[in-house]
């Protein structure tokens, strides 16, 4: 059975078309890698064969935001000097720095994720289902959607596009990759959050109580 999921990531790995990604999964009885080869095969796989490129050009963005409150340093990679001077590049650069900035993930993609905090997520989102009185059979699902869910927010290419949230960041890229012509990638990136780590001294936190409840400090 060809699912909408499977569809999905054909897509974001090869930059085709929704109607071929769906008639090459027909096509290769849902084989993931044989829907790829058949999509390149066709010359549909914009994405696709760019994906073994080395892309060891780009830009580094810093981008402040909130009056200096937040910056974030981000690394993106391409092929080429001359493609991370052009307009297009340079505004993806910029719309994934303020993506970090607004949706603050953790790690660029999943495989980043360590294994000791995914099993530490998974115990905790087993005794919520647990302690909500979910049966046990089904706890594993339950487990499942719900690590999808962390990946979606943890996870800067799996994190929905804040100026089109219909799209995935990963998605973005492709479509990029597509337009472009050269292989992109998000290498690293750094965000940094005033006061982030710091514990508030108490006449601080007086002071920004009465600023939100806009009563004066005693």
């Amino acid at each position: 059975m060809i699912t909408a999921d499977m569809v999905k990531e054909l897509r974001e790995r090869t930059g085709a078309g929704m109607m071929d990604c769906k008639k090459a999964l027909v096509e290769m009885n849902g084989d993931m890698e044989k829907s790829i080869d058949h999509l390149r095969e066709k010359g549909l796989a914009a994405a696709a064969k760019k994906a073994g490129r080395i892309a060891s050009e780009g830009l580094v963005e810093a981008y402040i935001h909130g009056g200096g409150r937040i910056g974030v340093l981000l690394e993106i990679n391409c092929e080429t000097d001359f493609v991370a001077k052009t307009d297009d590049f340079k505004a993806l650069v910029k719309d994934i720095a303020m993506q970090i900035a607004a949706a603050n993930p953790l790690y660029v993609k999943r495989t980043e994720v360590p294994a000791e905090t995914l099993e530490h997520e998974k115990e905790i989102l087993r005794a919520q289902a647990l302690n909500e009185g979910k049966p046990p059979h089904i706890v594993d699902k339950m487990i499942e959607g719900r690590i999808e869910k962390f990946y979606k927010e943890a996870c800067l290419l799996d994190q929905a596009f804040i100026k089109d949230t219909d799209k995935t960041i990963s998605q973005l890229i492709t479509e990029k990759i597509a337009k472009i012509g050269e292989q992109i990638s998000v290498r690293r990136f750094t965000r940094y959050q005033m006061g982030e780590g710091l514990e508030k001294k108490s006449d601080d936190f007086a002071a920004e109580v009465a600023s939100i409840t806009k009563q004066p400090c005693p």
